[in-house]
């Protein structure tokens, strides 16, 4: 276990250091969605560029703290070319390893390496940090054009 959160913390430092796909440039994109959450200051804007299906391009803009900065970055990471159904299917799995008990790994695993983010468990009151660029995302992806708020 050690072994897990040290990994986690190393992830989590880089993606916030190096945040990938950041910023954006919503001008290459077809769908965006803004993200706000009012307790922690998080405020993100997720760019998207979807085609055919396929998510060619995503991106984020805002700031937020390591945790959900982040999250954002490993999820445009995850997401960047690959069909639509499967960012809906890496938020569900995704919201469950935040906020259910589950084991890691297993007949199907589909996180590969968004696992790491299961270190967030440790600290229930950063879930909602760590969520929300995945539901501005999932938002984004359905055209819905209100502020997502994780409170």
């Amino acid at each position: 276990m050690n072994d897990l959160r040290e990994l986690y913390e190393e992830v989590i430092l880089d993606h916030n250091r190096n945040p990938r796909n950041y910023p954006c440039r919503p001008e290459r994109t077809n769908r965006s969605a803004h993200g706000f959450n009012p307790v922690c200051g998080d405020e993100f804007f997720v760019h998207l560029h979807v085609d055919e299906g396929i998510i060619r391009d995503i991106g984020f803009d805002g700031a937020g703290c390591a945790i959900s900065t982040a999250s954002a970055s490993l999820m445009t990471e995850a997401l960047k070319g690959r069909p639509a159904e499967d960012a809906q299917r890496l938020f569900s799995e995704v919201h469950a390893l935040l906020t259910e008990e589950r084991q890691i790994g297993g007949p199907g695993e589909f996180l590969g390496k968004l696992t790491v983010l299961t270190g967030v468990k440790e600290y229930p009151m950063r879930v909602k940090c760590a969520t929300l660029a995945w539901h501005t995302m999932k938002a984004a992806l359905h055209g819905n054009d209100q502020t997502v708020c994780t409170e």
